[in-house]
């Protein structure tokens, strides 16, 4: 059996190396999501070509091209040039990418569409579930809260919500921007299943997603922005590429092994 967290380490290091050999992405909010990711697609959760996943925060879908391509969903060409011209692969995801399941950049519309994802499977007669992966910064929008609201109305209970609470903006901390906490208590009032739990730890995040539940589920995964380097860790400046010395790739090198 696939140790998960291993396997979350061994993404973490081949997307850092990624961006060393690009020059370009945004390592802070990919490293944050690592775990829930891999737990996703290799904890048999995400059926592919039948469930969906939103990468709603679309500047970390990035996370998503190692695991995809490991399944085999994109062929292992275009994970090796991404960054160049002849790559299929962007830095942010649309759907003409394999696997890609919305198209992403601007921010707050994932759960909007992971909701329409639902209802339609709903209506369907289908088993299908769609997981939407948003940032804590999403909930400024309003149309997050809308879709929300939506989610509530209809009994959802084929979507699950990762909320990545990492603290981190690219304005600065959240709480100096506009404070969201405490947000499981603004949540609670909708009626959904709430879980709170570390999302770097992948048995936190399988055990939560193998709880049965008629609600709609929502999953606070409280992170670290840059996860696993020193350099990047919690620092708002990380949100983009910002280009390491030689002597720092090493140290990341090390801190990783």
């Amino acid at each position: 059996m696939v140790d998960l967290q291993t396997l979350a380490k061994d993404y973490r290091r081949e997307l850092f190396e990624k961006f060393v050999e690009v020059g370009q992405g945004h390592p802070g909010s990919t490293f944050s999501m690592v775990e829930m990711a891999t737990t996703l697609y290799h904890g048999g959760f995400v059926r592919p070509g039948i469930d969906k996943v939103i990468v709603s925060k679309g500047h970390a879908t990035v996370t998503l091209y190692p695991i995809l391509t490991k399944l085999g969903v994109i062929p292992q060409k275009e994970w090796d040039n991404w960054g160049k011209a002849e790559s299929c692969l962007r830095v942010f995801g649309n759907t003409s990418i394999p696997g890609i399941d919305m198209a992403s950049g601007s921010l707050g519309h994932g759960i909007g569409v992971g909701t329409g994802m639902a209802l339609a499977a709903k209506r369907d007669g289908s088993n299908k579930h769609v997981y939407v992966i948003i940032s804590e910064g999403e909930l400024y929008e309003g149309s997050t809260w809308e879709a929300l609201l939506f989610v509530a109305h209809h009994k959802l209970d084929n979507i699950t919500v990762f909320i990545d609470i990492n603290n981190l903006m690219i304005l600065g901390n959240t709480d100096d921007c506009l404070s969201l906490n405490p947000i499981g208590k603004k949540l609670s009032g909708f009626d959904f299943d709430i879980f709170d739990i570390d999302g770097h730890d992948t048995k936190e995040i399988d055990s939560c997603l193998k709880v049965k539940t008629l609600k709609p589920k929502i999953i606070l995964s409280n992170t670290v922005k840059g996860k696993g380097f020193s350099i990047m860790e919690n620092q708002a400046n990380w949100h983009y590429w910002q280009g390491l010395t030689p002597e720092q790739v090493e140290q990341c090198r090390k801190e990783i092994a």
